[in-house]
């Protein structure tokens, strides 16, 4: 084989290990994703390390050449071949030129969740004891999502005087359960810090702190980064009445039906499905209030054919225009158009097997074993759903990891009881 075949070869292995490790950061979240395609695009990635593998220092000097901040898949495969070589001064080379924003952080500690905890246990220790506060979070993050506890390491990184090492710490505190260290939390309840102060409410909710939801739903309640983590955790540990009460009052605010229309769907209640339908009228609203009335009944509208037939013109993503100053995606894009007739007619055939007053999870009363069943079965944002309502049932347990390797998780649902 020549010379440019092989950097031909080399350069496409790189190039789909790349793409399609960022299309699964995005799949994680996605609506139409499940443990099956997320297994698939898992195998596709594999299968390109594996070439770039066998291509030994071939490849490093291709990856090389293709490293720069934006190349977040490319940083991602860098780090995995490296720590899986044990090349530590390329480790600490990419933490020292690419570590300095949160997305590129975002894809280094993307390759420490990927490899198996063998393969990284030594150089998290020595992360962990590190006097860089990059090297201190990625550590920590690395325990978060392999849900191992960092044992003192994490008491004192709660203490850290850098926000960011505080904010991973309280993140993976909560991620494990630690209700040893809710005291450590909630000093920094009010942290001037934002994601100080989400993550330390985020966890210590999760341990049974009704005041960290007061926190959590100013959270919930405002578009930010932090609401899509807020509002299924709010949902999960606020009293019925109270959760009740915000949604109503959501609706109230054109501005925020469609937050009111998530939420109903996590609250679960099928008093809110013929509120529900209504949205199904109004195009902007139509694909998330048909998201959230499968959430509650387990109606896929796909399987049912409770579709459009015509789709309708509408987009609400970024025109041609380059002086259009909306450039946000359209954030319903991979969901389905809901029929609110066919919808309506479906849900009058099959109301009475739902009680109002009563939370339901695709189809069936909320229960652990529902939860479980979500977890095994459902989209990724219903299985995110399921976690969040499971940890109710697991005071003890630590939470669900939605978003790791799908062996891991597949390891993890056997395990549950």
């Amino acid at each position: 084989m020549s010379t440019a075949t092989v950097s031909n070869v080399l350069d496409q292995h790189l190039e789909e290990a790349a793409f399609l490790a960022e299309l699964r950061d995005y799949a994680v979240r996605a609506p139409h994703y499940d443990l099956r395609h997320l297994q698939r695009l898992e195998e596709r990635i594999e299968a390109h390390l594996d070439g770039l593998r066998i291509a030994g220092s071939a490849a490093q000097d291709a990856l090389a050449a293709q490293l720069h901040p934006q190349a977040m898949g490319e940083l991602f495969v860098c780090n995995v071949l490296a720590l899986e070589r044990e090349d530590l001064p390329t480790c600490a080379a990419l933490l020292r030129e690419y570590g300095s924003s949160s997305e590129t952080e975002r894809a280094l500690s993307a390759a420490l969740g990927w490899l198996d905890w063998a393969r990284i246990e030594a150089p998290v220790e020595r992360m962990l004891a590190s006097a860089d506060p990059l090297a201190r979070r990625l550590g920590l993050a690395a325990c978060g999502m392999h849900r191992r506890d960092p044992g003192p390491a994490l008491l004192a990184a709660l203490a850290h005087a850098d926000p960011r090492v505080l904010a991973r710490a309280a993140r993976t505190a909560g991620e494990l359960r630690r209700h040893d260290l809710m005291i450590e939390l909630r000093v920094h309840r009010l942290h001037e810090d934002t994601a100080v102060r989400f993550w330390c409410n985020w966890a210590t909710a999760q341990l049974g702190d009704e005041e960290a939801l007061a926190v959590l739903r100013d959270f919930a309640a405002e578009e930010s980064e932090w609401q899509f983590r807020a509002l299924p955790v709010l949902l999960a540990w606020q009293p019925r009445e109270l959760s009740m009460a915000w949604i109503r009052q959501l609706t109230q605010d054109p501005a925020r039906r469609r937050l009111a229309i998530r939420a109903a769907g996590l609250f679960g209640d099928p008093q809110t499905v013929p509120w529900l339908i209504r949205q199904m009228q109004e195009p902007p609203l139509a694909r998330a209030a048909g998201e959230a009335f499968a959430l509650i009944t387990g109606a896929d509208l796909a399987e049912l054919d409770l579709e459009l037939r015509n789709t309708l013109d509408y987009d609400a993503g970024p025109s041609d225009d380059p002086d259009d100053p909306e450039v946000a995606m359209d954030p319903d894009t991979d969901l389905a158009w809901p029929d609110p007739a066919l919808v309506a007619a479906w849900w009058q055939a099959n109301e009475q097997r739902f009680a109002n007053g009563q939370a339901h999870l695709l189809g069936a009363p909320l229960s652990e074993a529902q939860c479980r069943q979500v977890l095994r079965k459902g989209w990724q944002r219903q299985r995110v759903a399921a976690a969040a309502l499971l940890a109710r049932f697991q005071p003890r347990q630590v939470l669900f990891p939605c978003s790791a390797p799908v062996p891991r998780q597949q390891s993890l649902l056997s395990e549950l009881k």
